[in-house]
């Protein structure tokens, strides 16, 4: 069936809705294993466990972890029938603070042997980020520098391009990362551990440059 991407871009949210969602809230992965799981997330990534359902509870067993003061930002239920088939959910994505994380992060997940499937720039909100499969081979992606869409509705994701590897993504940034990138190149890009250091606090500028 043809897709109408004009009528797509035309569609806004009807005037007067009684609610407004604010952010994502939690994600629910089924997991074949969750001990596994429970580990991945917490000594791979960082996560902590808020809560576990017992068995009696709920089967398979239940368990909530957090990254912020949030009781969950993911819950793993231990029921899944193996790994994923990507049919459903295609990934879930994290946002760090800084470029820097970025590169740490990429090292952390090859001291750990973990599959990544892609690490550099994505066109579309031109986040820079690493993405990996899990133990169930759910796709997760660790970003920083998501495009800000300012009031006048402006995204500028047609004027960017992508880039395979980190490296290349600071070697070339986009408007909007290219003054934070500069900085943190400017104090030291190591390219024997991929890690940048610097001052990379500052998120993209809001709506058109």
């Amino acid at each position: 069936m043809a897709v109408n991407i004009d009528e797509l871009r035309a569609l806004t949210p009807p005037a007067g809705m009684p609610f407004k969602i604010q952010r994502p809230g939690h994600v629910v992965l089924q997991v074949s294993n969750i001990e596994r799981s429970v580990r991945f997330y917490t000594q791979v990534l960082g996560f902590k466990l808020s809560d576990v359902f017992p068995e009696d509870l709920q089967p398979g067993r239940f368990a909530f972890l957090r990254c912020n003061a949030d009781h969950h930002a993911i819950a793993l239920a231990g029921t899944g029938p193996g790994d994923s088939k990507h049919t459903q959910l295609h990934h879930i994505a994290f946002e760090v603070a800084t470029l820097a994380e970025i590169f740490q992060a990429r090292e952390r997940l090859r001291e750990n042997d973990v599959t990544i499937t892609f690490d550099g720039r994505r066109r579309a909100g031109c986040q820079i980020a690493v993405e990996f499969l899990d133990p169930d081979k759910h796709t997760i992606e660790i970003h920083w520098g998501l495009d800000q869409v300012g009031t006048d509705g402006y995204v500028r994701a047609r004027e960017w391009k992508g880039v395979k590897t980190l490296e290349a993504a600071v070697a070339d940034p986009v408007i909007g990362q290219d003054i934070v990138i500069a900085r943190s190149v400017s104090c030291d890009l190591r390219k024997d551990t991929g890690r940048v250091y610097g001052d990379t606090t500052k998120r993209p500028a809001r709506g058109r440059r």
